[in-house]
């Protein structure tokens, strides 16, 4: 049975309340599982950066509230948690994303219920029911407003309606209540131009937090009665939404093996291939060129001075994968910009924009990379995508992996692997269990 207003069956509506997790096939679920330890694998590399620091402190100053933060012992009301869980987890660029939405569904949606987890009693299944039913939600909200407006807004725009429908699903919120909560988050929802940010790297980054904060705000306002004009993407676009339920985009998810972004992942690829291959020397590299679709040519700070300019570029991550064979959080840390050997090899990578790549955005982002040693010996590699596609997906044991290389500085060991395991389980645990780790 549909939720219906007037003659418009709200399909999008009734998936938020009445999903169950038994609904979903077993992979979509575990998938969702593997998002949720690497989202918080990553926020726990995010918590040295200079960006989380500042928001942490700021949401500890300016909302008073007594919920911890993720990963801090800082504490904040549940808006500011959220605004603070999504900005961390975006400090480092590492995080999974879904290539339609050219953007990240996780980022803004799992913060959400963060925040109403802290404030009331979940049990695990509410909890991991509400992450997928987000995931499911945040794929089709993404793609209609990328189809129906003609900017390229950040995660935050429509990850603040995606957050909206988690947290009045987990409210409670009647169906009334919910189609206003979405109406308020797509009407208050941060519509940042995500070019400008490329253009010009800073902390306001993806708008994930902002995003978050926004449709936390959007529920609770509803519960209270406040109106929201109708959320257009929901309620104007029945088309998008008619699979929900029935095709799983959980599945499609990528993930991140180098913290940086997704648009310059398949050239640090390309460039490592090569490497490997004719085993050149970094210091021997004359010229290395990059051909790619456009979006990714804009990636274009060669010689960065923070990590927000290291992770939006092209030409910094792959001279550091050139010279050191892999990209971690450190190697584009604020204090790790300054390499020489590294920064010449940056200044030495030439971008061209590629119409076959540029067809094929943004459902693959296609790079391919030649290398020009000082000896004029010319190396040119094949058309290639980022590791860890939905094509090509890590496997459980490289997400664990890479959850135990990022978060060790933050948590023990025993924490990691109890965190790993409560996770697995989590339809079987108490919420409790879970926020105790994080």
């Amino acid at each position: 049975m549909l939720c219906v207003r007037g003659d418009i069956k709200i399909r999008a509506l009734d998936f938020i309340h009445k999903f169950k997790l038994t609904d979903a096939p077993n992979h979509a679920v575990e998938k969702c599982k593997l998002s949720l330890i690497d989202l918080i694998g990553v926020a726990a590399a995010g918590r040295s950066t200079k960006l989380s620091n500042i928001i942490c402190e700021h949401v500890y100053e300016e909302f008073n509230g007594n919920l911890k933060l993720l990963l801090s012992s800082r504490t904040s009301n549940p808006l500011g948690l959220a605004l603070s869980a999504g900005m961390t987890i975006d400090s480092i660029d590492a995080h999974d994303g879904f290539n339609p939405a050219k953007g990240h569904i996780g980022c803004p949606l799992f913060p959400a219920i963060l925040a109403v987890a802290r404030e009331r009693q979940l049990t695990g299944k509410e909890f991991l029911e509400a992450l997928l039913m987000g995931y499911e939600f945040g794929a089709r909200a993404s793609v209609v407003q990328h189809a129906t407006v003609p900017d390229y807004h950040t995660s935050g725009s429509w990850g603040a309606v995606t957050a909206a429908a988690a947290c009045s699903r987990l409210m409670n919120l009647s169906a009334e209540q919910t189609r206003h909560a979405l109406g308020i988050a797509e009407y208050h929802g941060p519509r940042s131009q995500m070019m400008r940010c490329i253009d010009n790297p800073t902390m306001v980054k993806d708008g994930s937090g902002w995003g978050a904060m926004t449709g936390l705000s959007a529920a609770k306002l509803a519960e209270k009665g406040f109106t929201g004009a109708p959320a257009i993407t929901v309620e104007n676009e029945e088309a998008f939404w008619s699979d929900i339920g029935k095709h799983w985009y959980m599945s499609e998810q990528y993930y991140k093996p180098y913290p940086v972004c997704r648009w310059a992942q398949a050239p640090i690829e390309g460039a490592k291939k090569l490497s490997a291959k004719y085993g050149f020397k970094s210091s021997d590299i004359k010229k290395i060129e990059v051909d790619t679709f456009h979006e990714a040519v804009r990636l274009a700070t060669n010689q960065p001075t923070t990590t927000e300019e290291a992770q939006y570029s092209t030409s910094f991550p792959v001279a550091v994968a050139l010279a050191k064979g892999d990209v971690t959080p450190q190697d584009i840390s604020d204090e790790a910009l300054n390499d020489r050997a590294i920064v010449r090899l940056s200044k030495c990578l030439v971008m061209r924009e590629s119409e076959k790549a540029n067809e094929q955005f943004p459902e693959n982002r296609l790079a391919k990379v030649t290398i020009i040693l000082k000896n004029n010996t010319s190396y040119e590699g094949e058309w290639i995508e980022p590791k860890w596609d939905a094509k090509t997906p890590p496997s459980e044991h490289d997400i664990l992996d890479k959850f135990h290389t990022l978060s060790e500085p933050v948590l023990s060991s025993s924490d990691r692997r109890n965190l790993i395991e409560v996770v697995k389980t989590l339809e079987a645990n108490k919420c409790s269990d879970l926020m105790k780790l994080i």
